[in-house]
């Protein structure tokens, strides 16, 4: 299957031999380009080489906006954190931006979610005392702020403490090679991608909320993806685009008080991803309820239609919330285009 892109090119590339050449060397130079095939990321099917796999912490307060680097992900979960907000950890392979952030701490959750993606790298800020020999402990590369230069974790200076740490990650990256540590690069974690399915329903929008924030996705068929909204404001990127996956799984875990907390004395929430449980996919202007399913840790996350079949993703970004709450869903009242 080809991208839009690359078949923009490929006409492109005919014209250019149409004047110039005979049919022979068109036949040939527009069969070179179809040979060549386009390598895409297995975690999210973007274009994109199945590189190291990074995985981020994110602020996601709305001081914390807009966010750096994020658009680039090919994974994005959403975790509630203490006071019933909401904390992103972001994954990216296919593509590595030089800056990603703002850079805060690591939650306990994030040691179960990443377990299905191998020895990553893990940037985080920090994390509360008793918590780091766990994240020590953990089958991951721990490259957490309170051990690293200043120049890999830089500081923004037109953004206020404590959102203003700002990750390069290039340079992270470097530090870990020149370490000598094993990254792991790209493999499957359960989802597979394809054709739209039969069935589903139209909506124009879905609502997902936590004690303390809420996320609306509304379907863009123009950009041909969900369009995110954070407590009622369009969630922006620092480059000026506004964050949209074409699939967004609502993912209904158990959230749990666990031994950690702030230190303000809340309670730090444990999100279950190991299991099973019902959730919902979104994907090109529809919801598909499913059932989403994680026998270990190290294995990855299947999602199946209701009918037992394995339900495929769009190609391209991917955002995960993880909620214990219903959505709310608008439905889309335009009729259907044959």
């Amino acid at each position: 299957m080809f991208s839009k892109t690359r078949s923009v090119l490929i006409l492109a590339a005919y014209a250019a031999v149409l004047s110039t050449a005979g049919c022979a060397s068109i036949s040939q130079s527009v069969s070179e380009l179809i040979s060549d095939p386009i390598q895409t990321n297995v975690l999210s099917g973007r274009e994109g080489e199945n590189g190291p796999v990074l995985v981020v912490k994110i602020d996601d307060t709305t001081q914390a906006h807009p966010q750096v680097g994020l658009e680039d992900a090919d994974i994005v979960y959403i975790e509630q954190v203490e006071g019933g907000l909401t904390r992103l950890a972001a994954v990216f392979s296919s593509t590595i931006p030089q800056r990603v952030g703002p850079v805060r701490s690591a939650r306990i959750s994030d040691i179960e979610i990443l377990a299905q993606y191998g020895r990553v790298v893990f940037a985080y800020s920090g994390a509360q005392s008793k918590m780091l020999p766990v994240i020590s402990a953990a089958n991951l590369n721990d490259y957490g702020a309170q051990r690293q230069s200043p120049t890999i974790y830089t500081r923004d200076e037109s953004r206020t403490s404590p959102t203003n740490m700002v990750l390069r990650a290039d340079l992270l990256l470097e530090k870990v090679r020149s370490d000598g540590r094993e990254i792991a690069t790209s493999r499957s974690v359960g989802w597979i991608f394809g054709d739209l399915p039969n069935g589903g329903t139209a909506i124009t929008e879905a609502k997902v909320n936590w004690p303390a924030a809420t996320y609306d996705v509304k379907w863009s068929a123009e950009e041909e993806r969900w369009l995110i909204f954070n407590n009622g404001i369009p969630n922006m990127s620092a480059s000026g685009t506004q964050h949209g996956p074409t699939t967004f799984l609502i993912q209904t875990v158990e959230i749990l008080p666990s031994e950690y907390g702030d230190k303000l004395g809340g309670v730090t929430p444990y999100s279950k991803t190991i299991g099973s449980g019902t959730g919902f996919v979104l994907r090109d202007g529809k919801y598909f309820p499913a059932t989403w399913s994680r026998p270990d840790e190290l294995s990855g996350t299947t999602w199946r239609a209701l009918d037992g079949s394995e339900m495929p993703f769009a190609r391209g970004q991917i955002w995960i919330a993880l909620t214990e709450k219903n959505p709310q869903f608008t439905l889309d009242s335009a009729p259907t285009k044959e």
